[in-house]
């Protein structure tokens, strides 16, 4: 049986580019809670894990290894998308009240793109004014709301302030990597047609006609804003769906292999493993085992 490439990737190949680049984010978010460190105080945060964290009051000093030292002001915003353990956060000029959510983002939703977040992206009063105060005022009354559901609320809370950081960071034209990419609307072009057309075989001389550039100014540039190479950067995407296309639907591993572009089951899997360290198998037959127990 044969299944159409564009019936497999219906839903997870349009809409705006953003979006389809966040879709792919997992992530669990489990606690909201307030911290006020006293001045020259180190904020506590849970390793392991990322966090959001709105300054309510005071002022924050921030210093990472190798990393210029950060001040937050009063209302800013910080999303800390990795584990915060090299990270020392301290109430400078006085005490500090900060909102802290903890989250974790799933370790099979995008690497490439999780790796390419910085160690820090920090939203200034100013930039978030306009949706900040709405969404945590909803978070803090789930958090202390023992309703049923209220945890999932709380996650999808969490969930919905990552996505309007990274609109915004992408907005003020400070993104890096994957995102910095779509600031650049040559580059932008060029993401687009490789996520709406994961199956086509791009080449780079084709891509490079496609941003308006010369082939060595166009790899060059594709490289330094997106962090990966024009063509490792759409394996990276097609076996980024292709892992979200196992996870939903009931096709044989061949056919969706087939449907983002690879010509046999076998260098599909090769792929795979190579780049999420398990074959599909061993995913097909994991989400055949939790519904065995759902069941």
């Amino acid at each position: 049986m044969t299944i159409l490439p564009e019936m497999q990737l219906e839903g997870l190949a349009t809409g705006d580019l953003l979006s389809q680049v966040l879709a792919q984010i997992r992530l669990t978010g489990d606690r909201v809670y307030s911290s006020a460190p006293g001045s020259g105080e180190r904020l506590a945060l849970d390793s392991n894990s990322a966090h959001i964290c709105v300054l309510q009051q005071g002022r924050l000093h921030i210093r990472c290894t190798s990393q210029p030292a950060v001040t937050v002001e009063q209302g800013d915003i910080l999303l800390l998308p990795h584990d915060p353990s090299e990270l020392s956060i301290t109430a400078i000029d006085g005490p500090a009240t900060v909102i802290i959510c903890r989250f974790w983002f799933d370790a099979g939703s995008f690497q490439a793109m999780l790796f390419a977040l910085p160690w820090l992206i920090h939203i200034r009063q100013t930039d978030a004014a306009a949706w900040s105060e709405g969404l945590m005022h909803f978070m803090l009354l789930e958090a202390h709301d023992v309703q049923p559901g209220g945890a999932l609320m709380i996650s999808r809370l969490i969930d919905l302030t990552v996505i309007r950081i990274l609109r915004t960071w992408v907005q003020q034209g400070a993104a890096s990597g994957w995102l910095g990419g779509l600031a650049d609307a040559r580059i932008a072009r060029v993401l687009r047609a490789i996520h709406e057309q994961p199956g086509q075989q791009w080449r780079i001389d084709a891509l490079a006609e496609l941003a308006g550039m010369s082939r060595s100014s166009f790899c060059e540039r594709f490289s330094v804003l997106v962090g990966r190479s024009p063509l490792r950067y759409q394996n990276e995407w097609r076996l980024t769906l292709a892992k979200t296309m196992l996870a939903r639907h009931d096709s044989r591993i061949g056919e969706i292999g087939f449907a983002i572009g690879y010509e046999s089951e076998a260098a599909f899997s090769r792929a795979y493993k190579a780049f999420f360290g398990r074959s599909p198998r061993d995913d097909l037959n994991a989400r055949g085992g939790a519904e065995g127990k759902d069941a």
